[in-house]
């Protein structure tokens, strides 16, 4: 992802903004879901003040893991894939 002398080119920048928003919006959507699933029952139904209060502690505690969780899986997957060969469809020479 750099060129010579460490520096990146607007390509590199522009592919790290978007891995980061990707990140960030992919992480928040699983973070809600995953909530909703786990506090949802408890926030609909009428249930006892225990499992409500249960499901709604387990929702909150849950949620902002997978958040931080895809976040960082996300950004380590995009920072050890290989950079794009700079002439599609072109191989190695040795294949």
């Amino acid at each position: 992802m750099e060129t010579y002398g460490g520096r990146r080119n607007q390509a590199a920048r522009d592919a790290a903004t978007v891995e980061t928003g990707y990140a960030l919006c992919s992480a928040l959507f699983a973070a809600a879901v995953l909530f909703g699933a786990v506090a949802g029952p408890a926030l609909l139904f009428e249930l006892p003040g225990t499992v409500e209060t249960l499901l709604l502690r387990a929702g909150l505690t849950i949620a902002p893991v997978v958040f931080v969780a895809r976040v960082i899986s996300v950004l380590v997957r995009f920072r050890r894939e290989r950079p794009q060969p700079s002439q599609p469809g072109r191989t190695n020479p040795d294949s």
